[in-house]
């Protein structure tokens, strides 16, 4: 166990939750800073520990503090609408950590990463938003990852830009 990381992965599930709280509703499924801090933790505590932060944070609203979007909390945010992003968060985190843990570090990598997090994300979000209201999938995508993509992106590009500022999970340098 390395305490240092642990101790950066619950700094990262507390950032998550502190960041929920501001919620701009668009549809079912609100913009939140969340993802930022999703991708960030893969790409700076690698898959382990950023799924760590990911299961923590979900671990903590499911027993009942208000930490996910808007200050909602409990199972049944979990198995709601908005619940497959939830899972899709921890997912996310192990697939940029990842890719984040191979290579040079080099921006089309770390582009790769982000995508393939966010589309982790959209996926288990869309499939869940779909399957509890009885949307369609592309009802969903609609309603569900469409209208957040230009959000994520930015947050994607933030967090590349601060995880190469603050130091990657397999400390390659990030000069280019």
């Amino acid at each position: 166990m390395n305490v240092s990381l642990m101790a950066k992965a619950a700094l990262v599930a507390a950032l998550t939750a502190a960041t929920a709280v501001v919620a701009i509703p668009i549809g079912s499924v609100p913009v939140t800073l969340q993802v930022f801090f999703v991708l960030l933790a893969g790409l700076v505590l690698g898959p382990v520990y950023g799924a760590l932060s990911m299961i923590v944070y979900m671990l903590l609203g499911i027993v009942g503090l208000p930490v996910f979007a808007g200050g909602a909390a409990g199972i049944g945010v979990v198995v709601g609408p908005s619940g497959g992003y939830l899972f899709g968060f921890i997912l996310a985190a192990i697939v940029v950590g990842t890719i984040g843990m191979r290579g040079n570090n080099s921006i089309s990598q770390l582009a790769i990463a982000m995508g393939a997090g966010i589309v982790a994300i959209y996926v288990l979000g869309v499939v869940q938003l779909s399957l509890v209201t009885g949307m369609s999938l592309v009802q969903a995508v609609l309603a569900g990852a469409a209208p957040f993509i230009i959000f994520d992106v930015i947050k994607a590009v933030a967090a590349v830009a601060v995880a190469r500022r603050i130091g990657l999970a397999n400390g390659r340098s990030t000069r280019r």
